[in-house]
């Protein structure tokens, strides 16, 4: 079977991102794109061969034969791209966050369960091999019952003072909450197999932003928030996402992840240049924690001489992500994170821009919200 693809979105992200995972795919074609604008959805085909442009969404999904469509799209798109892919029985990868808020998810979710489409929401962080086998390392019991998790996401681009749909609360929903925390809430969860009972948040904005290109002025959201998570278990969890860090790095960002448990301790750093490193404590031991080689098969045959060229090999040669749920859908078989996980983190996420907007009041995620 052939995986006729559409895809939603013309950037830099779907450029670097998706095409190359699908356009390598031995069992996957994309067969159109759409765009906003006429001439970057023009050349983004001829770029990568792909015999069909669009400028409005309908005219895609209605006058192309397709399986699936991928999208990579500002997050206020997100659900109507979404209902009509469903609503005409498509399978749909979409971007994190899933949508703007909790009522937006819900209605997704809810419709992909209905028409049975295998969706995806691609938490990249997820498939990194320092992630990997701390997820690992947890699952055997090395922390034993985890007691505190505390992740830090560090990068520069929220210094820019210019106009970002990112920032925009109309088209974003909320800023790096969503953007970047999407992605900690998630591995979070995952790492620790828990869900949330409460948490709280602080957030800030920084960085003064400029007007939206036409000059019109838009509610600004925040650059920098860290949260703090009680999970069901008992354990706690800390989750720093900041946009505004200068950290000097060729990638503008650093990753570091630290879990403690009854019985041991990880460490793990990844600084997006030539490190990706976990580090381990046994309780009892003596420091400093020393270095626990990532396994082989977690490296999966992907370069490991800078952290970039590991990124770029997992999800381009590796059956993760983008090209599993190429794989699924041939195979007609579910894969995860999908759309309800999507939902799950946008239920925390709302939670954590309702307790920032409430000088850290503690939230519970919930389906209220939602009604």
């Amino acid at each position: 079977m052939t995986v006729r693809v559409g895809v939603f979105g013309t950037s830099w992200w779907a450029d670097t991102m998706y095409l190359p995972p699908l356009d390598a795919h031995p069992d996957c074609e994309v067969v159109a794109v759409c765009g906003r604008r006429a001439e970057p959805a023009k050349s983004f085909s001829e770029n990568w061969n792909i015999p069909h442009w669009f400028t409005d969404p309908a005219e895609m999904l209605d006058q192309v034969e397709l399986d699936a469509v991928v999208i990579a799209t500002t997050n206020d798109s997100h659900e109507p791209l979404a209902l009509a892919a469903l609503d005409r029985g498509l399978h749909v990868l979409c971007e994190k966050p899933l949508a703007r808020n909790a009522v937006e998810g819900a209605a997704m979710a809810a419709k992909a369960d209905e028409t049975g489409a295998i969706t995806m929401v691609p938490f990249t962080y997820h498939y990194m091999p320092v992630n990997r086998f701390v997820k690992q390392l947890v699952a055997d019991g090395f922390v034993g019952r985890p007691h505190h998790i505390n992740v830090r996401y560090y990068t520069d681009f929220g210094l820019d003072d210019s106009y970002s749909w990112r920032f925009d609360k109309d088209l974003a929903g909320s800023g790096i909450i969503g953007d970047l925390g999407a992605h900690w809430v998630h591995l979070a969860r995952w790492l620790l197999d828990d869900t949330e009972r409460s948490l709280t948040a602080t957030s800030a904005t920084f960085v003064d932003r400029g007007p939206r290109p036409d000059g019109a002025d838009y509610e600004r959201c925040e650059d920098s928030v860290v949260m703090t998570v009680q999970y069901e278990s008992g354990a706690y969890g800390v989750l720093q996402a900041s946009s505004v860090c200068w950290e000097g790095t060729p990638f503008g960002q650093t990753h570091h992840l630290e879990i403690h448990g009854d019985a041991g301790t990880i460490y793990a750093t990844c600084d997006w240049d030539l490190v990706q490193e976990v580090r381990g404590l046994k309780r009892g031991e003596t420091g400093p924690a020393r270095v626990l080689p990532i396994p082989d098969d977690i490296w999966n045959g992907v370069r490991r001489d800078t952290v970039h060229n590991t990124y770029r090999d997992i999800f381009r040669t590796t059956d993760v992500m983008t090209r599993g749920w190429i794989s699924a859908i041939r195979d007609e078989v579910p894969i995860t994170p999908d759309f309800a996980e999507g939902l799950a983190v946008q239920r925390v996420l709302d939670a954590a821009v309702a307790s920032a907007a409430a000088d850290g009041m503690p939230m519970r995620p919930h389906t209220s919200s939602e009604r």
